[in-house]
């Protein structure tokens, strides 16, 4: 009776232990980590920085860049070029290396990328372009969109004189010998023959249509007569005047068929 007492309460026992453990046993929680596909890094654009051995190399390269923004602009090709090699040191000065600025052009209202250089006052800011025909556009727009440079386009692209000292004038530059640095490059290596070519071309489509001049303030036969090559004589004729008045908004022919 003892035995079958005793058998019953280890019974007990190990059926009640079985239990608790049952009861203190923790679930088991699964997390799924989700791992993000590592990024590519972004690349910086592309800085294409020529090399020219010589200035005869600098003006092969760019005679065709400085002619195409003259038909654009008016800016005298050979004055672009002269400029550029001139600003540049013909492609292998420090800003045309590390910044493809071939103009010396500063940062002013510029946003874009720059750097330091000491220049009239130690480190100023210049522009920094991607590439070389970057910076020649943008002297094209420099000049073009700037009151203080508005008198150079009233002289021929065949007048790099005038536009040599009318730069200095304006204030491009604080050298005093600028224009005739850039004289002296021009003659130096025949770049106004860009100029002409460029004056026979827009000669030959003058031929082909009938170009107009509508009068404005302070416009006299004199002052368009020289404006576009022509003799007041003959720009009486075209029109058919028998006097020098003029009225502002008239239509005058320039060039006929």
């Amino acid at each position: 009776m003892k035995k079958t007492i005793g058998l019953l309460l280890l019974c007990i026992v190990v059926s009640s232990c079985g239990t608790r453990k049952k009861a203190n046993r923790k679930k088991e929680v699964r997390v799924e980590v989700t791992i993000p596909p590592r990024e590519t890094p972004k690349t910086s654009p592309v800085v294409i920085t020529p090399t020219y051995n010589s200035t005869t190399e600098y003006i092969a390269f760019f005679k065709g860049v400085a002619i195409h923004e003259m038909k654009l602009y008016g800016i005298p090709a050979s004055i672009t070029l002269a400029q550029g090699i001139l600003e540049s040191g013909s492609g292998r000065g420090r800003l045309a290396r590390d910044a493809n600025n071939h103009f010396g052009i500063k940062c002013h209202d510029w946003t874009g990328p720059r750097v330091y250089h000491d220049d009239d006052r130690a480190q100023e800011c210049f522009r920094k372009y991607n590439d070389p025909n970057q910076s020649y556009r943008d002297h094209s727009l420099f000049l073009a969109k700037r009151k203080r440079y508005a008198n150079l386009f009233k002289h021929k692209a065949t007048d790099y004189k005038a536009w040599a000292r009318g730069l200095k004038k304006a204030g491009y530059a604080t050298d005093p010998k600028y224009p005739q640095k850039l004289i002296s490059l021009i003659e130096r290596y025949e770049l106004y023959k860009y100029d002409i070519f460029d004056a026979k071309k827009r000669a030959q489509k003058q031929q082909s249509y009938s170009e107009k001049h509508t009068v404005q303030k302070g416009d006299t036969l004199y002052s368009i007569s020289k404006r576009y090559g022509l003799s007041v004589e003959r720009l009486k004729a075209l029109n058919k005047l028998n006097s020098n008045m003029l009225s502002i908004g008239q239509t005058l022919i320039i060039t006929s068929n």
